[in-house]
């Protein structure tokens, strides 16, 4: 478990009940102790100037390999006024209207995520995942709609007495894990965040596969501990992050994934990953510059007739089109001639401003086939739904979906082998399930995914707990070579 450290301007203003803090010269002196392999520092001394104390605890702490709040780049990024209001814009705009009578500016604190209004809340706590600072001071200005004033970092010294009592009460609920958590009964080496959702309709990782990620984690020295969608903050108090939820760009993974890899995590999926896999219309790019082999297809931005004309004499009917950001056979869509292929473009165009078409290949099976770290990990072939021509069939509040059949990789043809393993490196060095269609000696990259589906009893059919005990030693690994 890792040691908890409040530094702080003056240690004489801090209550007696409350654990005792460091201010800004015993940190520079006493800090790291020794055995203490991992250290957390709450910043709250004031940090209003460029190389102030409270800057220069933030700038040593993370010299030092400690994990702090706040970082460098959150006190950096609330200096500049245009990169704050630019990363603040999209918060306010659920925020109700002023009633009759009610004033048109608003300032309140917010205190390691809390607001004492309660219609507040949901932006203090959204203005801490974003901008994650101990206290941050907010002026909202309202002129047809909310607008922020100002968003500045504040130290512990600027509350007024109420405020205080307020701080102590959210410092009680934020560290609670760190310091009231029960001892495990063996020491693990690096705490292991595993990101679920309970709520996903079809999440990437059943139950049981769950189960079998966090045992194998155990094993190789890591502390697992699930996390869910409301967890971004707390982020720092872990090594690693495994992403078990279906990601998105715009979408909490993918802010749970930026957060990590600013924080020093390793994580997977990584951001970059999730950026490049996330979109077929960058993934069809890529792999028409990389020579990775696909299927034919047209980058579409337009309805227009020549537009479809040139569809139809370059890839035939019926032709697939796809949304950029689809997932589990979601937006994708089989037109079988020229009425359909209007109506269909215009309905997709109307949400995306491009849209992928590619020619249609009938195969009973997709391959899948899984790779770690530029490795092969597993490989299933996936059949279609019952009289459909898709592996999953989306009906009236059900997913229907064929059946599989899990191989040891060696025992899949060379050429979905080699197609899988170029498709990967072209996206990086993480997680991914390579979708392939093979037609007698010749495969076809569909798409990479980089969540990819470890359900108990399907991806994990040959291998078994090896699976589970792969992914987990590839997160050691990584911690042990940055030497976390």
């Amino acid at each position: 478990m890792s040691a908890f450290y409040i530094v702080v301007d003056d240690p004489t203003d801090w209550p007696d009940e409350a654990p005792a803090p460091l201010d800004f010269a015993s940190y520079l002196r006493e800090l790291p102790r020794a055995g203490e392999k991992k250290t957390r520092i709450l910043n709250l001394c004031a940090a209003g100037g460029y190389l102030s104390e409270g800057y220069y605890c933030s700038l040593l702490a993370e010299a030092r390999g400690h994990r702090v709040l706040p970082s460098v780049n959150t006190l950096n990024d609330l200096r500049s006024e245009a990169l704050t209001l630019l990363r603040a814009e999209d918060l306010l705009a659920k925020l109700p209207a002023p009633a009759a009578g009610e004033p048109h500016s608003r300032e309140f604190v917010v205190l390691l995520g809390h607001s004492a209004e309660a219609r507040l809340r949901p932006l203090g706590r959204r203005l801490f995942e974003r901008f994650a600072c101990p206290i941050l001071r907010v002026r909202l200005d309202y002129a047809g709609a909310w607008r922020l004033g100002t968003l500045r970092y504040a130290a512990y010294a600027e509350l007024d007495a109420t405020e205080r009592a307020a701080f102590h009460e959210a410092l009680g609920r934020f560290t609670q894990s760190l310091w009231r958590r029960p001892r495990q009964r063996k020491a693990a080496r690096w705490d292991f965040a595993l990101l679920v959702d309970p709520a996903e309709t079809l999440p990437p990782s059943d139950e049981g596969a769950l189960k079998r990620i966090e045992k194998a984690a155990r094993k190789v020295g890591l502390n697992p501990e699930r996390l869910g969608p409301g967890d971004l903050s707390r982020i720092g108090e872990f090594d690693a992050l495994f992403i078990r939820v279906t990601t998105a760009i715009d979408h909490y993974t993918y802010q749970f994934a930026r957060r990590a890899e600013i924080e020093g995590l390793v994580v997977i999926d990584d951001p970059t990953s999730i950026l490049r896999c996330c979109n077929k219309v960058f993934l069809q790019d890529a792999f028409s510059y990389n020579r990775v082999p696909t299927l034919r297809s047209r980058i579409v931005a337009s309805a227009s007739a020549e537009e479809r004309a040139a569809i139809e004499a370059e890839l035939g009917f019926p032709v697939v089109l796809k949304i950029p950001d689809g997932s589990f056979s979601r937006g994708v869509r089989k037109v079988a001639d020229g009425a359909a292929l209007e109506a269909e473009l215009a309905r997709m165009l109307a949400d995306s401003a491009l849209v992928l078409a590619q020619e249609y290949l009938y195969t009973e099976y997709d391959w899948r086939i899984g790779v770690l770290n530029g490795r092969p990990l597993y490989a299933c072939r996936y059949f279609m739904a019952r009289n459909h021509w898709q592996i999953y069939a989306h009906g009236e509040g059900r997913v229907d979906s064929g059946g599989f059949e899990t191989l040891p990789t060696y025992e899949v043809p060379r050429a979905v082998l080699d197609a899988a393993l170029r498709a990967a490196r072209m996206i990086g060095d993480g997680l991914y399930g390579i979708d392939i269609k093979q037609q007698g000696a010749r495969a076809y990259v569909i798409e990479v995914n980089d969540n990819p589906s470890l359900d108990h009893g399907v991806e994990d059919a040959f291998l078994g707990e090896e699976l589970y005990m792969q992914i987990a030693g590839e997160f050691a690994r990584r911690l042990e070579r940055r030497g976390r």
